[in-house]
């Protein structure tokens, strides 16, 4: 089953890769529901570690509407926010690690379940993007929040 919008979310991931006919007939066909798609052409990924990941979802969900995708894997261990194409390269953080030009990404079917990687906010099709000047702001926010939890647990 798939959830609606996700045609159009596909059409946008798929426009990523070389050969976006053959990854979508792929994609489709594939038991396990996911892709790799390379990074870099349309959007990157910065990804987080995966309390200050979700804690810097929260806060975007509360700055945007919605924020750009975002994927977490099998335990939730990492998110990975898509931000513009080349945001990696540029990008200084401790422990956040960019995927950009020259990576690729593992990339689970719109609506689909799957045994491990997932949509946390699936892409709208349209290309909207986490702006990485609102994810930075975030991730500070996200970041007092997190240390002031583990304070209080000490």
């Amino acid at each position: 089953m798939t959830t609606p919008g996700a045609k159009t979310a596909v059409e946008w991931l798929v426009s990523a890769a070389p050969d976006p006919e053959a990854c979508r007939w792929a994609w489709e066909r594939n038991p396990l529901g996911v892709a790799l798609l390379p990074a870099g052409r349309h959007w990157d990924v910065l990804i987080l570690p995966g309390v200050l990941g979700q804690t810097t979802l929260d806060v975007l969900t509360l700055l945007l509407d919605p924020p750009g995708p975002v994927l977490a894997d099998f335990g939730t261990t990492r998110l990975g926010f898509f931000v513009p194409a080349g945001t990696a390269s540029r990008w200084l953080g401790t422990g956040v690690r960019g995927a950009g030009r020259g990576t690729w990404i593992v990339v689970p079917y719109p609506g689909r379940a799957t045994g491990g990687v997932r949509w946390l906010v699936v892409p709208d099709g349209r290309g909207t993007l986490t702006d990485p000047a609102v994810l930075e702001l975030a991730m500070h926010e996200a970041a007092a929040r997190v240390a002031a939890e583990d304070r209080g647990k000490s």
